[in-house]
């Protein structure tokens, strides 16, 4: 257990780590782009792609669900990570729609 920190701090560790449980829809989204598999500490996701791409397991608050969650992803990790939200250019294709309709 740590003390609270920042959100950049918290980046930096979650990109860092092996694996992340948590009960935050966010931070299952962060691990997902950081390609950390992570445990989902409540009943259900709203983030259904990543469990159905083997990057989220939901478990609830369930002793023997963690674990076994635990053991699943340390021993066998996914390893192909589709691109679920998109590559990452939408600023630069948006940037040259403006430009193409402002020469327009």
């Amino acid at each position: 257990m740590i003390e609270p920190m920042g959100y950049l701090d918290m980046l930096v560790l979650e990109e860092n780590a092996r694996m992340i449980l948590t009960d935050s829809g966010g931070m299952q989204k962060e691990a997902y782009f950081f390609g950390v598999p992570c445990i989902t500490l409540r009943p259900e996701t709203e983030w259904i792609e990543t469990v159905e791409s083997g990057w989220n397991v939901v478990t609830g608050a369930n002793i023997s669900a963690i674990v076994e969650g635990y053991q699943k992803a340390i021993n066998s990790p996914p390893t192909k990570r589709p691109n679920l939200y998109g590559d990452g250019k939408a600023s630069q294709r948006i940037l040259e729609c403006l430009i193409e309709r402002l020469k327009g």
